[in-house]
C-alpha cells in the first residue's frame, strides 16, 4: 500500500537577506506549486531507492552519502522513527516547483519525503519535527541557511520568522493575491548569501543600516497584513525592492519584471528570495491578476503563478 506526502513551494514576502543576520522576515506557502513523495513497498531484500523523476535520478539509499540531500532527509526520518536504515521501499518524488528559483524546491521535496515516510509508519509528524529534519538537508543545499524555507513549507502557512526563535504562524484576516513570475535565470542562494556577507563585512555600518530599514519594513508589512491594508503592503514591497537593489542582489532582468508588474497595475512588486535570478512577486487586486500576469510574460517571464495567500486553512 502506498503513502503520499506533499508540501508547498514558498516565496518570501519581505525580509530576505536581512533574515540571515537575525532580523525578521515573512514567508508564505504557494500551494499552486508543490512537491509530492509517494512511498511504496518493494520486494523483500530489495532495499530503498529514491526516484527523483523531474531530474531523472535514481538514488540507492544504502550507497548514497549524506551530501545527497534526498538520501539524507530519508535517512534522518528512518532514524527518527527507529525504522530499518535500508527498508524495502521505493520513494517516488515529483515537484512542480522550479529549481534554483527561490521558491524552496529543495525544502519542499524534503518535507514531502518526511510526510510520506511518517504516513507509511502510521504517524503524523509535528510541523516542528518536519521542519527540523528538513533543515538538516537544507544545510547541504545552502551551507548556512536561515531556516525560513524549511519552516514555511513544513507549516504550510504564512510565517513570521526570526532565526533562532520559534516561528510564529499566522493567517491574515483578509486573503490577497500574488502573481509570481519566474525570470528563468537560475540563482544559487548559497552564492548570493555569500556575496552579501562579503560586502557586509567590507562595509558593516552601511549594510547594518540597510538591514535595519528592511526589518522595519517587515514589521510594518505584518501590521498591514493583519489589518488588511493591502495598499500599504504594496508600498512596502516597493521599499523593500529599493533596499535589495542597494545591497546588490537585484538584476536588470528582475527589475524589468518588477517595473512591468507595476505598470500593469500591481500595487507593489519586488524580487523574492536570494536574488541574482529566480522570481519576482507582485501584489495585485483580483481583477488585475490576469493583466499583470500577461504583462510579465510579455516582459520575458518564463512562468507565472497566481496564488491566493491566506486561502488555505
Amino acid at each position: 500500500m502506498s503513502s503520499t506526502g506533499e508540501a508547498p513551494g514558498k516565496v518570501i514576502l519581505v525580509g530576505e537577506h536581512a533574515v540571515v543576520y537575525g532580523l525578521p522576515a515573512i514567508a508564505v506557502p504557494v500551494w499552486e506549486a508543490r512537491a509530492t513523495a509517494t512511498v511504496s513497498p518493494r520486494a523483500q531484500g530489495a532495499g530503498c531507492i529514491i526516484c527523483a523523476h523531474d531530474i531523472e535520478r535514481e538514488i540507492e539509499l544504502s550507497r548514497a552519502d549524506d551530501r545527497e540531500p534526498l538520501a539524507l532527509v530519508a535517512r534522518l526520518v528512518l532514524r527518527e522513527l527507529s525504522m530499518d536504515p535500508d527498508p524495502d521501499l521505493q520513494i517516488d518524488v515529483r515537484s512542480q516547483i522550479p529549481i534554483a528559483s527561490g521558491m524552496g524546491s529543495g525544502a519542499a521535496v524534503g518535507a514531502a519525503i518526511v510526510r510520506a515516510l511518517y504516513m507509511h509508519a502510521g504517524v503524523v509528524p509535528a510541523d516542528s519535527v518536519g521542519s527540523a529534519l528538513v533543515y538538516r538537508s537544507e544545510e547541504v543545499h545552502h551551507g548556512t541557511p536561515s531556516g525560513i524555507d524549511n519552516t514555511v513549507v513544513a507549516y504550510g502557512k504564512p510565517v513570521w520568522f526570526v532565526r533562532g526563535k520559534a516561528p510564529e504562524v499566522f493567517t491574515p484576516p483578509c486573503s490577497f493575491t500574488l502573481v509570481i513570475a519566474d525570470s528563468g535565470v537560475p540563482s544559487s542562494t548559497l552564492a548570493m548569501v555569500a556575496g552579501v556577507r562579503s560586502r557586509h563585512d567590507a562595509s558593516p555600518n552601511e549594510y547594518n543600516a540597510w538591514f535595519g530599514e528592511i526589518a522595519e519594513i517587515v514589521a510594518n508589512a505584518r501590521r498591514a497584513m493583519e489589518t488588511g491594508n493591502l495598499h500599504e503592503l504594496g508600498e512596502l514591497f516597493n521599499l523593500n525592492q529599493d533596499l535589495l537593489e542597494l545591497i546588490g542582489v537585484s538584476t536588470p532582468d528582475l527589475e524589468r519584471l518588477v517595473e512591468a508588474a507595476r505598470v500593469a497595475g500591481a500595487s507593489g512588486a519586488k524580487l523574492s528570495g536570494g536574488g541574482g535570478g529566480g522570481n519576482i512577486i507582485a501584489l495585485v487586486a483580483d481583477y488585475a491578476s490576469e493583466r499583470v500576469a500577461n504583462a510579465l510574460i510579455e516582459s520575458g517571464a518564463k512562468r507565472v503563478i497566481v496564488t491566493l495567500v491566506g486561502a488555505r486553512g
